[in-house]
């Protein structure tokens, strides 16, 4: 029987086989990093299984077309960047760069193509005016806000109860708010000029800025159009940005947006979400010191499903990194290999033996890593018995390593990489 991927959709609250729109070919949005701060290993979480998901479609043949973003002009950053007495880009800049290197560190495959949210303020133009025209948005003294009563299904993603919405117009003009709670109301998609300092342009639609509800909509639609197979993010994204999303995008285009929608839980720290008012943020240098690498980092992060809660303790830290540990020792006495491509997008073909099938078949199952590392262990503990007793000849020692390093094309953990600094 053919092994196909499933994915958990966030929309049916179910987990259904994935067909991408056009075959062979996988366009999928990943929300990236709002840049006013840098970011953290709980934040690397969702950005290291994003990663996963993207190398394990090539691996499967897919030919990805992926758009992360940096959000760099919330209101946030211009807060930040007024309590330190820098302009918004320099502030987000540093943040930046750091981004890009943690990123090569932890070895996430980030698109050549990332769009900010400052290099996309024509696009959110355009989609306000249609907005506009079509009756969706509407001005309020200097401003433009999204009425989401005109949308058919506002809330859908998150199961939004709308009999709770109030009779009463409301308009919330932040660009985010504080906590897992929605603003039953309008929001805002324009803050006029007079909406405080920070960047500012001229445009048809008044001089203002693009508030944090269109930007997203704004740089998926320029960069992948008004259709996209996947959209990932954190379980934040959950309350009322994704459904902002999902509504400024349909209702401007009149199709369908999203296919599948994949969100990841949290990395808790000490059992609580990291905040820095809480002072239990954790960075990645905060757990590489020693004999412990980008690497353990990036296996710590993997080694769990995507969809359940991890707490990062320092205890649960240095067992999955003896795990990583034990597991390289155990693929010592099968070197790599390279195999020759089949032409496939899985460069290094797909031919192996049990190390692939269940690798695949755990990977297939919702990318349950945890699982597919958990099998690497048993089949290399009875390959290595083998290899022991003799009965373990060269060419099935070889396959081994070529299957290895196809497996580690996804997982990025098994061989280890030179730390560059």
């Amino acid at each position: 029987m053919k092994q196909e991927l499933r994915l958990y959709n966030t929309m049916s609250r179910s987990k259904e086989t994935f067909r991408s729109r056009k075959e062979g070919h996988v366009k999928m949005f990943t929300c990236g990093p709002s840049v006013y701060r840098r970011p953290h290993v709980g934040n690397y979480r969702t950005f290291a299984w994003e990663d996963l998901l993207q190398r394990y479609l090539r691996y499967l043949g897919y030919r990805v077309e992926r758009v992360i973003n940096l959000t760099d002009i919330e209101d946030k950053a211009i807060a930040e960047a007024e309590r330190n007495a820098v302009n918004v880009g320099q502030l987000t800049g540093e943040v930046v760069d750091r981004f890009f290197e943690e990123c090569r560190l932890l070895r996430i495959d980030l698109p050549e193509t990332i769009p900010r949210s400052s290099t996309s303020v024509d696009q959110a133009v355009k989609l306000i005016k249609v907005l506009m025209e079509k009756g969706y948005a509407y001005r309020h003294r200097g401003d433009i806000f999204f009425d989401p009563l005109k949308y058919d299904g506002f809330g859908r993603l998150f199961g939004l109860d709308m009999s709770r919405w109030p009779k009463k117009k409301r308009r919330f003009k932040r660009d985010t708010y504080s906590g897992r709670r929605w603003n039953l109301g309008d929001f805002i998609l324009w803050h006029g000029q007079d909406e405080g300092g920070g960047p500012s342009w001229d445009a048809e639609i008044g001089r203002g800025r693009p508030a944090w509800n269109i930007q997203d909509p704004a740089m998926i639609t320029k960069h992948l159009g008004y259709s996209v197979d996947i959209c990932c993010g954190g379980i934040d994204n959950l309350y009322r940005h994704h459904d902002y999303n999902l509504a400024v995008v349909e209702s401007s285009s009149g199709v369908d947006f999203a296919r599948y929608w994949l969100h990841g839980e949290h990395l808790l720290s000490g059992g609580r979400k990291m905040s820095k008012s809480l002072g239990n943020v954790v960075y990645v240098e905060d757990l590489v010191s020693g004999d412990r690498t980008e690497d353990h980092v990036r296996f710590y992060l993997l080694y769990g499903h995507h969809r359940k809660r991890m707490n990062l303790i320092p205890a649960r830290f240095e067992k999955a990194a003896a795990r990583l540990d034990e597991l390289r020792r155990l693929v010592k006495p099968f070197p790599r290999r390279e195999a020759a491509g089949d032409g496939t997008g899985g460069a290094r073909g797909d031919a192996g033996g049990p190390l692939i099938e269940d690798f695949k078949r755990h990977m297939n199952d919702d990318l349950d890593a945890r699982s597919a590392i958990d099998s690497l262990f048993r089949n290399l503990e009875r390959f290595e018995a083998s290899r022991q007793a003799g009965t373990l000849g060269k060419p099935e020692i070889e396959q081994i390593g070529s299957d290895l390093l196809k497996i580690d094309d996804v997982l990025q953990v098994i061989f280890s990489s030179p730390r560059r600094r």
